[in-house]
């Protein structure tokens, strides 16, 4: 195995994001601490990846011995002062809001050490102004990974015009590592998959409003004729449709884009509380 760059790593929010991220830097070998704001979040995250790692023993993909492995390497802390002090590597996955985003890592800039990489799992929101006034500019980087984490091969890799090439060659190492395959894009609204992925998504749901084809047609279409391996609304329903409503409005103000224009189902959807598979109904019924 290559000799992990990142020995202490630091996820700050345990949601499905994070405690994904948590579960794959400790199975690269990384002694983890998973942090957010109370002791409810970091033990329902705990729960996540016990879980998941049931699923794999279950499944004879993965031994008892090495679930435990896993687990021992990771701690959760609701303290982000004391998580961050010491690591290598600090990894934001906290909700989708910019000032909330840059203010961790300004926060941050006078805890972690000169050398700790700071990356941020933002699917869309400019880099520019998530890393704003933290200092060590050239240490800031985009890592988008995808929902489940621990199944999805993409890491997309976001380079600000002031990340370093050492940053970004740690970052695809540990990629590596972290059995992921990494694109690297520039800072740009939506970066390259959210802005593809979020424009599929708005059509298909278009098509819906407009009786096109049932959502599981849709779905069908894009799975059997084009091999995407799930639909785009079965998607839009995993990520959040108030999450991919927020991104496209983002992107349609950032890009100035008709395509990015939110559908009236799609916001009337979220008004309903209809939002995906979180809420238990969307375009299907979970």
């Amino acid at each position: 195995m290559s000799k992990i760059r990142f020995h202490k790593v630091a996820v700050l929010g345990a949601g499905t994001m994070g405690a994904g991220i948590a579960q794959v830097c400790a199975q690269a070998g990384s002694a983890v601490t998973l942090c957010d704001i109370n002791d409810e979040f970091v033990q329902r995250g705990m729960q996540r990846i016990r879980e998941f790692l049931q699923k794999g023993v279950d499944k004879g993909k993965t031994t008892e011995a090495q679930r435990e492995d896993v687990l021992a390497r990771i701690a959760v802390s609701t303290d982000r002062a004391a998580a961050c002090a010491g690591v290598d590597l600090v990894v934001e996955a906290v909700p989708e809001k910019l000032e909330l985003k840059n203010g961790i890592f300004r926060e941050l800039g006078s805890v972690v050490a000169a050398d700790c990489v700071l990356a941020s799992n933002t699917s869309s929101l400019s880099l520019q102004k998530v890393f704003d006034g933290v200092p060590g500019q050239d240490r800031c980087i985009g890592w988008h990974f995808f929902n489940p984490v621990p199944l999805m091969k993409l890491l997309e890799l976001v380079r600000t015009a002031h990340t370093s090439a050492a940053t970004i060659a740690a970052s695809q190492q540990y990629a590596a590592l972290l059995q992921k395959e990494p694109i690297l894009v520039k800072d740009s609204p939506g970066f390259a998959s959210s802005r593809l992925g979020v424009c599929l998504g708005l059509e298909a749901i278009r098509m819906v409003e407009a009786g096109v084809a049932s959502p599981e047609d849709i779905d069908k279409a894009m799975v059997l004729g084009y091999g995407h391996p799930m639909g785009p609304l079965k998607l839009t329903d995993l990520v959040g449709l108030d999450v991919r409503l927020a991104i496209a409005d983002y992107l349609r103000t950032e890009l100035g884009l008709e395509g990015f224009a939110a559908p009236e189902l799609m916001r009337t959807m979220v008004a309903e509380g209809k939002l995906g598979k979180k809420s238990g109904q969307g375009f299907y019924s979970w």
